[in-house]
């Protein structure tokens, strides 16, 4: 069963209503579990639990079927192209200093720091804590524009010790092996496609709804406890992913 219209979802005034509708129920056909049944909803359904009139979910659905994500037979219904491929996680083996380098080039700016409780998704890594330091930073390309904000929660003992100035120069990492002297064993990666909320437009100076990279990448310590975990947002027009894949 696919999930439509995340209960996160909220219609504003700032787009059109059935381009918001089109880019939600992109992202949802986009991340449907393998086992989801090709066939959407009526019009009328999908129109109810939007929240839109009807004409809205055929101008979004129009969208769709234009990119061919979707086709729309008469009398049969409304189906997912099989061509409309699942997202799947992508694994990746590499060096601490490839890292580095990623996230690494342009001006970064530190928001703010300071202690923060642990959001869903990254307490998991910090067993025992209730709370890590947070740091928000908003990097920017040699010409001022935006490329992507991060928000890094580290352990309190490692935080204690880190000058915000060095976050201006280096990536996180850099810094906890470089500077802190942290013996790094292993950096989880994840990568996926998501939607611009109104705190990542603003901050990165697109549309609402925009598509973004969101990576999150959690950093180990020889003693195989989390260190760091980083949530960065990369603006979608100015970042592709590419995998090298080399043979023995």
């Amino acid at each position: 069963m696919i999930s439509f219209a995340p209960d996160s979802l909220v219609l504003t005034g700032k787009l059109p209503l059935w381009y918001q509708v089109s880019q939600s129920l992109r992202a949802s056909i986009l991340g449907r579990p393998a086992d989801a049944p090709l066939r959407l909803p009526t019009e009328d359904g999908l129109a109810a639990h939007y929240g839109v009139s009807v004409l809205t979910m055929r101008q979004a659905l129009k969208e769709l079927a234009d990119e061919g994500l979707i086709s729309r037979h008469r009398r049969r219904g409304t189906f997912i192209e099989p061509a409309a491929l699942r997202g799947a996680p992508v694994r990746l083996l590499g060096s601490v200093d490839a890292i580095v380098a990623q996230q690494s080039g342009g001006r970064t700016r530190v928001l703010r720091h300071g202690p923060s409780p642990l959001p869903a998704g990254v307490a998991e890594h910090f067993p025992g804590l209730a709370e890590t330091t947070a740091y928000r930073r908003l990097r920017h390309d040699d010409a001022g524009e935006p490329t992507d904000w991060a928000e890094n929660y580290v352990r309190p003992e490692l935080a204690a010790r880190i000058d915000p100035a060095d976050l201006e120069r280096w990536p996180m990492t850099k810094v906890l092996r470089d500077v802190l002297g942290v013996r790094i064993s292993r950096i989880t990666d994840t990568v996926e496609a998501r939607l611009a909320d109104p705190e990542t437009a603003g901050l990165l100076d697109v549309p609402l709804l925009s598509p973004i990279l969101h990576y999150t990448g959690v950093t180990y310590d020889d003693r195989g406890q989390a260190v760091d975990v980083v949530r960065i947002h990369y603006r979608g027009d100015g970042f592709s992913f590419t995998v090298t894949m080399e043979t023995p």
